[in-house]
């Protein structure tokens, strides 16, 4: 079956979009949990994270941290936070928060629902820090 983050990859579904490898695509989530939370994902269609082979799962993590840099500097935040909780979407994926509180990260609270010139000013922020 195919997710909706394969159709995001496929360009069928549109998203705003932070950085793209080969690989790896991270795009902001449209129903975040604070302003700034990215989804990263390895563009071959996985559900489990830890089904990822050695390279795949190494590679992720390294393009999150380029990310995660780039949030940090964007949005006023204390930490990045990072959580793979994996149920909602079955692709592997990895959330960074921007964080100043461990409750920021709480994803049983509602979600926070940006206007899309929010999300574009966002993402765009969020891109400039790309290295």
């Amino acid at each position: 079956m195919v997710s909706i983050f394969s159709k995001i990859v496929l360009g069928e579904i549109p998203c705003y979009k932070i950085a793209e490898t080969t690989d790896y695509l991270a795009f902001l989530d449209v129903f975040p949990l604070t302003t700034g939370h990215v989804l990263v994902i390895p563009k071959q269609e996985t559900d489990n994270i830890f089904d990822l082979d050695n390279e795949q799962f190494a590679g992720l993590h390294l393009f999150s941290k380029i990310v995660a840099d780039a949030v940090r500097k964007a949005i006023p935040c204390k930490k990045v936070g990072v959580a793979v909780i994996g149920l909602e979407v079955p692709h592997a994926h990895i959330h960074l928060v921007p964080i100043n509180e461990v409750g920021d990260i709480n994803f049983a609270k509602p979600k926070l629902k940006p206007a899309p010139e929010e999300l574009a000013a966002t993402a765009q922020a969020i891109r400039h820090f790309i290295a």
